[in-house]
């Protein structure tokens, strides 16, 4: 991998893989990368089922998954397909098995595709640790071998393509016990089925690394791909996708920042965005998101670096000085731009949770209230306001001296500074990755800090090599200027271009612009902001939920029972908070989380408090204020 990395940290090449068949439709090789999505109805509902899958159709799917847990359902997966044939849609089926091999051989001789766990198909998750000599653990793969092989034998007879799907969050006991919960154990977890699969010289394979968490995700994926590149397998397509990422603007953050910084690698031949909100949503997400690449292969061209720094499979943040509680240690700060608004109010500031508080005589923040406000050149005229702005140099130097103004200057004017005022404290410089150059020849002091944009379409390796080149220790506010409108396009470019740097260890801080700036738009851009560093990991201001997208496990209605938690609970700064419609991936994909909401049965849930099951069987419509109580007792709650 390191191999593949350093011919292409620069410049965009997709992988080049093996082509898969899934039916008469392709997957890798010199196919377009592929949309797909999932169905949420129950598999038995024939009906339900199609009408849902010719939405998502429509709606720019090109395969559909549907969830068979009982040789029942994969049975009925063959009705299905007859109907859509009917109606006139060939678009290949996936079976999504887990737990019930005998299901994934039915549906295998019916189905142009068939997914299977490795962490559950053969294998079991009870959380237990168990000890393996060399002796006990090859036993277990020769159990394994003797478990999937027929199943292995109907795909080769039936034309049948695989995916092995390893999830992070239902890896199996065997798999902890010797690699632990790691990127290495959701590699191996793939490779031994794939190396049975081999020796049955059975090769139609996609194979994918999902987890809740980007940052896992990504390692896994890289780890996997400089796996292969090293052994004698062949070099399998890739399905990504970011587990349990959420709803709404969260779950479009969270993927585009795990999906996006893979394609930016040139990783990836399908996607699957996953949300918890109706599957015909997913599509269009995932199309934005693969359009970008397109026509990557004609971005400018970008400079490689003397020497290569980079860490492809575990997080190093980058070593940066301190300057007024930017850099270091210290979280990310966000800037958000004002210098577009006619005029700078109290009622404007208060958009962002900027207030005055009548009793205490001060102006107080919100969680989520910007660290900086970029006001360029406009004139702040409001009584006993102590807050950080940055001015235009120009603007700057007209203006009293003022302890909480500080300056921003483009290259030229730095350049041409002479003995020219400056701040003290903290001075900001405007610089673009083509101005590398003048970085490295001039000396810029330690109470600068950096702003780097980029004008390259291949964003983020443009900012990498930027880094990697970069030989002083300021802080560095990665900022891009984009000509959008707020919606899906804007928040999955930004989460890609910017949070793909976040989980990478760039950055100390985040400055978005765009080109409709009004007040609306920067309130939302500045949570934008916000919920980027937060699904990165880097900074946390609100309540962290992992929630999956519903299929036809579930058993309650997930999407009102999300929003429902989100809006009692989203005001828990930190804490975490997983909903999850079935046993398969939930309690794993949570693991880390703080309380879990788990679906276990018909209209039945079960709360854990971290790993631990607190109550079992409680009736949905009661859950979440059987949630609240939890967090109550453990004295965590606060009120709204």
């Amino acid at each position: 991998m390191k191999d593949y990395f350093n011919k292409n940290l620069f410049s965009y090449k997709r992988r080049e893989t093996i082509p898969v068949s899934i039916g008469d439709f392709g997957i890798g090789g010199e196919n377009p990368i592929r949309i797909q999505s999932m169905t949420t109805t129950d598999t038995m509902d024939t009906k339900g089922t199609v009408d849902q899958a010719i939405r998502m159709v429509n709606a720019g799917c090109e395969l559909v998954r549907v969830t068979a847990p009982s040789t029942n359902d994969a049975k009925n997966l063959e009705n299905i397909r007859n109907q859509l044939r009917n109606k006139g849609y060939s678009i290949p089926l996936v079976a999504d098995i887990h737990f019930t091999p005998k299901a994934a051989e039915i549906a295998a001789e019916i189905v142009e595709k068939v997914r299977i766990n490795p962490g559950n198909y053969a294998d079991k998750k009870k959380f237990q640790q168990i000890e393996y000599d060399d002796n006990s653990y090859n036993d277990e793969i020769e159990r394994i071998y003797d478990r999937v092989s027929p199943l292995i034998k109907i795909c080769k007879k039936n034309g049948t393509a695989m995916r092995i799907g390893t999830n992070h969050g239902s890896l199996s006991d065997r798999i902890m016990s010797r690699f632990g919960d790691t990127p290495k154990g959701m590699v191996e977890s793939a490779l031994e089925y794939l190396r049975i699969c081999e020796d049955h010289n059975f090769y139609n394979i996609v194979l994918s690394m999902k987890a809740s968490n980007p940052l896992v995700m990504v390692h896994a994926y890289r780890l996997l791909v400089e796996s292969l590149n090293n052994s004698t397998l062949k070099n399998y397509p890739l399905h990504l996708g970011v587990t349990e990422a959420g709803e709404g603007d969260d779950g479009r953050i969270k993927s585009s920042i795990g999906i996006g910084t893979l394609l930016d690698d040139g990783l990836g031949d399908t996607i699957r965005v996953s949300l918890t909100e109706e599957p015909e949503f997913e599509s269009p997400v995932a199309k934005v998101m693969v359009d970008r690449y397109k026509e990557r292969k004609d971005h400018y061209k970008i400079d490689p670096p003397n020497k290569i720094k980079f860490s492809p499979f575990k997080y190093v943040k980058r070593i940066t000085s301190e300057i007024c509680e930017i850099g270091e240690d210290n979280f990310p700060v966000v800037v958000t731009d004002l210098s577009q608004l006619n005029k700078i109010t109290s009622e404007s500031l208060g958009e962002l949770g900027i207030t005055y508080d009548n009793k205490s005589k001060k102006w107080e923040r919100l969680d989520i209230s910007p660290d900086y406000l970029y006001v360029g050149d406009k004139n702040i005229k409001i009584d006993d306001l102590k807050y950080n702005f940055i001015l235009d140099y120009d603007y700057w130097l007209s203006q009293k001296k003022n302890d909480s103004y500080y300056p921003l200057l483009n290259i030229n004017e730095f350049k041409n500074l002479n003995s020219g005022r400056l701040s003290e404290k903290l001075n900001f410089l405007l610089i673009d990755t083509s101005d590398i150059k003048d970085i490295s020849t001039i000396a810029i002091p330690k109470n600068f800090v950096l702003i780097l944009r980029s004008q390259n379409d291949h964003f983020m390796p443009d900012l990498r090599s930027f880094f990697m080149s970069l030989n002083i220790n300021n802080p560095v506010i990665l900022s891009q200027s984009y000509e959008l409108d707020y919606s899906d396009k804007l928040i999955i470019h930004s989460s890609t271009d910017i949070g793909g740097l976040f989980i990478q260890g760039y950055g100390d801080g985040i400055f978005l612009t765009n080109k409709s700036q009004g007040l609306e738009e920067i309130k939302k851009i500045n949570n934008l902001s916000f919920r980027i560093l937060q699904a990165a990991r880097v900074r946390v201001t609100s309540t962290d939920f992992i929630s999956c997208p519903s299929c036809g496990r579930t058993l309650f209605d997930l999407q009102k029972t999300t929003a429902m938690i989100r809006e009692r609970t989203d005001h828990l700064k930190g804490l975490k908070i997983g909903i999850m419609g079935c046993i398969v991936n939930g309690p794993g994909e949570m693991a880390d989380a703080d309380y879990g909401y788990v679906g276990s049965g018909k209209d039945k849930i079960t709360l854990y408090r971290g790993q631990e099951v607190v109550k079992r069987s409680i009736n949905f419509k009661y859950g979440v204020d059987e949630l609240v109580n939890l967090i109550k007792e453990d004295g965590n709650w606060i009120e709204p």
